[in-house]
């Protein structure tokens, strides 16, 4: 036999992307090429876009998850920019983050000064 039959099959390991490794829906290997290419750092770690992209899937899903509680209470099925709008500054954490971002077709925060609501009267009041 001169060894040059068919060798036997290599176990095929599944391959597993970084994002399903870490349970992240955001990819983590795109997020890594932006970090090298934007020139932030002349070294970035293996485990920074990992540890970034964690970070910006967490804040997503709290903006869309405060979205969503305003869409359901103004009696909408989809979310605009009006809800992430009041998502955002309904919660004090991301108003500070968010503080100089402007929210296209947000909108303002419905606000009514206290000298212009009209002022009740007790019924069986004085009479003057």
């Amino acid at each position: 036999m001169s060894g040059r039959g068919k060798k036997p099959a290599k176990p095929v390991a599944s391959r597993k992307t970084r994002s399903a490794r870490a349970e992240l829906q955001f990819p983590v290997g795109r997020i890594e090429r932006f970090l090298r290419r934007g020139l932030y750092a002349e070294r970035v770690g293996r485990g920074a876009a990992v540890f970034l992209t964690a970070v910006l899937e967490h804040l997503t899903a709290e903006v869309l998850e405060l979205a969503g509680e305003a869409a359901s209470e103004n009696k909408k099925q989809r979310i605009g920019p009006r809800h992430i709008l009041l998502a955002v500054k309904g919660d004090h954490e991301l108003c500070n983050l968010f503080a100089g971002v402007t929210i296209s077709a947000g909108g303002v925060l419905p606000n009514i000064l206290p000298q212009l609501v009209p002022k009740k009267t007790l019924p069986g009041g004085p009479d003057i």
